[in-house]
């Protein structure tokens, strides 16, 4: 079948940074990532007591931290119910950001990632001031535009305990330049009102995601599947300049491709499909090279395959090899 062409140049999305290699989220995992030739950065962002936004896969950061190693912040456990689901551990709306920034990071799965654990006890939790400021250094430093990718994580969640997202962030973006279709950001959510109400405040590009089930926990679509039928981008493109679809929505590796790619470049959207990893565990059954969880497989043959499917751009925990192997295809 011959290649695809997709509506943009495909850009590399460093994955929570260079997050296979390092503790993500961190600014040491965004350094590594610009290194290795991504084109973006992602922090997934979250707020603080205090109402600073910080960089966590989750506001639940029992996983990513040694919060559960101070006695000084034992009291602060809680159980929270959080998009319909029932979380215990720490939390970093309940922390002040001096606080925060006394734990330390560590590595999301260690079983898989053993070299990245032995980075576990040495970077802060960033900030998305000082992330924006690694960008903009490391662009002047590079000669190439590094962009950001921030995900407003848990948006009605935040609202719900007063903490609305939207205004604060456009306003920071806006404070360093950032307030443009053509600014070096993309601003992505898997709730749709969050995007709705940002594509109000600014022409900064959204990037609605999509999960391969379920649906957005605002509950303003019925289901990630509807909102992938063409229909549904449809409503979809006059809000956002394209989707993150589970790579899975796209193609599994066994059957054949979805129509998914064409619906959404149809009705002008771009695809930013996600999470490209290398290890076997993450990869169909055709990219891995024997049955250890850790191995690493042939990630890049997966990436080029979906470089043939018109993809503009895929998220990865490996950006060197997302590089190497998007100039490749270039």
């Amino acid at each position: 079948m011959a290649p695809v062409k997709s509506l943009s140049s495909p850009i590399v999305i460093a994955h929570r940074g260079a997050s296979g290699l390092r503790p993500e989220h961190t600014l040491a995992s965004y350094t590594l990532a610009i290194e290795q030739g991504a084109d973006f950065i992602e922090p997934d962002l979250v707020f603080t007591k205090d109402d600073i936004f910080v960089a966590r896969h989750e506001n639940d950061i029992t996983g990513t931290t040694d919060v559960a190693t101070h006695p000084e912040f034992a009291d602060r456990k809680a159980t929270k119910v959080i998009d319909g689901e029932s979380h215990t551990g720490w939390f970093t709306e309940d922390f002040t950001l001096a606080e925060l920034k006394t734990l330390r990071a560590k590595e999301r799965l260690p079983q898989l990632r053993p070299n990245s654990a032995k980075y576990d006890g040495q970077f802060e939790v960033p900030t998305l001031a000082e992330i924006i400021a690694l960008a903009k250094a490391q662009t002047k430093k590079t000669g190439r535009t590094i962009g950001i990718y921030p995900e407003t994580k848990h948006p009605s969640y935040f609202a719900s305990i007063g903490k609305p997202m939207e205004a604060r962030l456009v306003a920071q973006l806006k404070a360093v330049g950032w307030d443009s279709a053509d600014a070096p950001v993309f601003i992505q959510s898997f709730e749709v009102n969050n995007l709705k109400a940002l594509h109000k405040l600014t022409r900064i590009r959204l990037i609605q995601l999509m999960d391969a089930s379920g649906g957005p926990a605002d509950k303003a679509a019925p289901s990630y599947a509807a909102m992938a039928m063409p229909e549904g981008l449809k409503a979809i493109a006059r809000y956002a300049y394209g989707i993150g679809p589970n790579k899975y929505m796209i193609w599994n590796g066994v059957t054949a491709p979805t129509s998914l790619v064409a619906d959404a470049h149809t009705v002008g959207l771009r695809l930013h499909p996600w999470t490209f990893r290398a290890e076997n565990a993450f990869l169909p059954a055709l990219f891995r090279n024997g049955t250890d969880p850790a191995t690493h497989g042939q990630l890049s043959a997966e990436i080029t395959a979906y470089l043939k499917l018109g993809v503009d751009g895929v998220f990865t925990d490996y950006p060197q090899i997302g590089a190497t192997t998007v100039a490749a295809f270039k």
